[in-house]
């Protein structure tokens, strides 16, 4: 089966999609053609347009596909459940007109979270009733996006969310029906959290649907870590490196992903602080080649 590689806005630094600091979305469009790749994520839901016809007419100019959209969003505060709500359903809509098939959840940073991202000891957890309301929270826009609206849904762990550690991974995996959630594998959030991916790709490569490539530079993560430095600060710092760079093994995930038969797309995710001297377009490509030297075509 073929894997095919795409990008994301985050690698042009869109965490937000009213962020000033956001370069055009025709722009990141272009860039992300003319680095090598032919397929993109929505980014958050607002930074391209929301109107199909314009999306789609722009996409066809850079010979692009979309590949699917990430909802990032505080799952873990009920107070904000109608902006979960809203980002999803606007997420999912997006993604069907496009004929998209990823749908990405992904708890939001949360204040109780960020000191200790990457402390796995120390880390704060919910009590069994919080963690019940929290898990169905995840479940109910999985059904929505799977049984709706026909989508793959998958749950994405990520730096400073509640779901970040590998034993919250898999306990939300046992929790919830593998028919309406699948894992959307992110490499480098996996090594951030101190946990090898390696190792967890091969134990649920069964229900791994969508893959994000990301490496993480083992010492600015010791930095992180030692001193509790806040996501975004540490994405400055350069805590998620040019793939090949860092410390995940990613020929070796290349060989877990071929022997499983894996068909279908992994997407390139490199976050950056926008506001610094970065040139997103030459990691994009610096990335496509550095994958392409290892047998991804």
């Amino acid at each position: 089966m073929t894997i095919r590689i795409g990008n994301a806005p985050c690698s042009w630094g869109v965490e937000f999609p009213d962020d000033p600091r956001n370069p055009p979305w025709r722009q990141v469009l272009k860039e992300c053609a003319e680095a090598g790749y032919r397929g993109i994520e929505l980014g958050p839901v607002g930074f391209m347009p929301e109107d199909p016809a314009i999306l789609s007419e722009a996409l066809d100019e850079n010979g692009l596909t979309l590949i699917g959209g990430v909802v990032f969003r505080p799952f873990h505060d009920p107070e904000k459940w109608d902006e979960v709500m809203d980002g999803a359903t606007r997420t999912c809509k997006a993604l069907v007109a496009h004929g998209a098939k990823h749908l990405v959840l992904i708890d939001s940073i949360s204040p109780r979270r960020a000191p200790t991202a990457g402390r796995p000891a120390e880390a704060e957890q919910m009590d069994k009733t919080e963690w019940t309301a929290f898990r169905d929270r995840i479940a109910h826009v999985a059904k929505m996006g799977a049984e709706d609206y026909g989508l793959t849904v998958g749950i994405h762990a990520h730096a400073a969310g509640f779901i970040d550690f590998e034993p919250e991974l898999e306990r939300l995996l046992d929790e919830v029906d593998d028919n309406i959630l699948k894992i959307c594998f992110d490499t480098g959030h996996h090594s951030y959290a101190g946990y090898d991916p390696v190792a967890f790709m091969k134990r649920h490569m069964p229900r791994i649907s969508y893959m994000h490539f990301k490496d993480i530079d083992p010492k600015v993560k010791a930095r992180a870590v030692a001193h509790r430095t806040d996501f975004y600060e540490a994405c400055g710092q350069g805590i998620f490196c040019n793939l090949g760079k860092g410390d995940v093994d990613f020929p070796v995930v290349r060989q877990v992903l071929l022997d499983a038969g894996f068909g279908g797309w992994c997407t390139v995710e490199q976050d950056c602080d926008p506001t610094l001297d970065v040139r997103p377009l030459d990691d994009a490509r610096a990335n496509r080649e550095y994958l392409e030297s290892i047998g991804f075509n």
